[in-house]
């Protein structure tokens, strides 16, 4: 049975849809059955009716009996999507044009305690690191300090780098950014 031949069984399959709501391919099937054609050209039918059909969640829905408002539920998440595929295409290319940095940096998002040079520690978070610095997630502005990082990977030996704190930007309330270039190794 040619793709024509089936056109048959696809309008009965988008009746079935519109009258129920969905099909499921056991729907499909039983209108093959019904056709006298093989139960195995179900997706050739389900191909065929792809315009008129929506998927999701294990169903085949019909577009004509969309309600208007899962329809501008559709219409919305699409416009986000595209809104936000600009965004991240636009900032890859500010970044690309604007990143000034020496060394290449990679994520590295890990739980390190902190030590400032009057003794205090702190829990902070590494948010990427590269061979001449690293960028530090916490609770207070490090500005202008020296301090120490302890970085206990889950595997290999733990580190204690010397730092000093370069720049520092409030993200949030009470969170900020500090990034800092590696002075050395202090011995553990």
């Amino acid at each position: 049975m040619s793709d024509n031949e089936l056109r048959g069984v696809v309008d009965n399959v988008l009746r079935r849809a519109q009258r129920q709501g969905y099909v499921v391919p056991r729907d499909v099937r039983d209108e093959l059955g019904r056709a006298g054609v093989a139960e195995e050209r179900w997706k050739d039918v389900l191909e065929l009716a792809r315009e008129s059909l929506h998927y999701r969640q294990g169903r085949y829905y019909s577009l004509q009996t969309l309600s208007p408002r899962l329809q501008e539920q559709q219409s919305q998440q699409q416009m986000v999507f595209h809104a936000v595929r600009e965004l991240i295409r636009r900032q890859k290319a500010v970044r690309a044009d604007s990143d000034r940095r020496q060394a290449d940096r990679i994520d590295y998002i890990h739980p390190v305690k902190l030590q400032t040079e009057d003794n205090r520690e702190f829990r902070v978070l590494t948010r990427d690191l590269s061979p001449t610095g690293l960028r530090l997630l916490g609770s207070r502005s490090l500005l202008g300090q020296k301090v120490r990082v302890h970085l206990a990977p889950a595997s290999g030996k733990a580190c204690t780098f010397l730092v000093r704190i370069l720049w520092s930007c409030a993200v949030g309330d009470e969170l900020f950014e500090n990034g800092g270039s590696f002075l050395g190794m202090v011995e553990s």
